[in-house]
């Protein structure tokens, strides 16, 4: 089986547990770039059992020979920040990709689709989900034998939320944050993990939208205490108003790794949280994250 963005945060560990089960894997990589370290380290935790190949996952030709004896794909490819703000990045990355690969299942009569997407996909004016959200209907127009995951944000080692967080606040003591009041149900990576490893064999699976959550609702300002907490830091979160929090996404739009971003913003307008439990449709107990955090940041070891 072919797994694209195998080298990312979801993608190793999701490798390793399909190694465990006995598949054959292939990683398609788009290659070192923008940050060639980086991209060297993740490649490095990448388990030898499986191949990585490198090249334009955009190309169809390409995408085309890497599926010629495949039986099935997983496609994690995802990016949280574009170049701009225009969308096209977003687009590129999620629809667009998304198309070929699928023009190349059909070609090559591999059937079977296991597609990240985000809940609120197509909900909303960032240009984020919104792209996930046209990803998602390409998948569904498709004659594929598709399922759908959409996560809330995801927690893990090395995240892109408490992680992220743990290192802005080791030198700020006073964190200013806009939609403080923003909510979410963080899912546990391992869930996440196991989520794709039961649906992929299974046909009741197909043609099925799972949203992936947490047990837990959090206010983006109870996970900042909460990472302060964790680390036995004593640390204010400042709640700025509508006004002032858009000011900050713009002034983070600019500051190298927008920190925050407009679309993110964006997508701030929208709680992250589902009324569906599509990890208990899966028979997954769904982990609490905080009871991970001392894993999460590291402080257990």
């Amino acid at each position: 089986m072919v797994v694209l963005g195998g080298t990312g945060f979801v993608g190793r560990p999701l490798v390793r547990r399909l190694l465990d089960d006995g598949r054959r894997v292939t990683v398609l990589s788009r290659g070192p770039a923008p940050d060639p370290a980086a991209y060297r380290a993740k490649r490095a935790q990448l388990t030898r059992d499986a191949s990585l190949l490198e090249g334009d996952v955009h190309d169809v030709d390409f995408l085309r020979a890497v599926l010629d004896d495949a039986d099935a794909v997983v496609n994690l490819t995802g990016i949280l920040n574009e170049k701009g703000d225009s969308g096209e990045g977003f687009e590129r990355v999620f629809t667009e990709l998304t198309r070929s690969l699928l023009t190349a299942m059909h070609d090559n009569d591999v059937r079977r689709l296991l597609q990240m997407s985000a809940l609120n996909a197509g909900l909303g004016e960032s240009h984020y989900l919104q792209a996930r959200g046209h990803a998602e209907r390409e998948v569904r127009a498709s004659r594929l034998d598709w399922t759908i995951f959409q996560p809330s944000v995801i927690a893990g080692p090395g995240d892109g939320l408490f992680c992220r967080f743990d290192g802005l606040l080791k030198f700020a003591p006073v964190l200013p944050v806009g939609r403080a009041q923003a909510r979410f149900q963080p899912v546990w990576i391992g869930d996440v993990v196991e989520a794709f490893a039961r649906a992929l064999d299974d046909p009741a699976c197909v043609h099925q939208t799972y949203p992936l959550v947490g047990p837990e609702v959090l206010t983006l300002a109870e996970i900042i205490r909460l990472t302060a907490r964790a680390r036995g830091r004593h640390r204010a979160v400042l709640a700025l108003p509508e006004a002032l929090g858009k000011l900050q996404a713009e002034i983070g739009e600019w500051l190298p790794g927008k920190p925050i971003s407009r679309d993110n913003w964006r997508s701030l307008q929208l709680d992250s949280v589902s009324g569906e439990d599509g990890l208990s449709r899966l028979g997954i107990e769904a982990t609490p994250v905080t009871e991970r955090l001392p894993e999460i940041l590291a402080t257990d070891t």
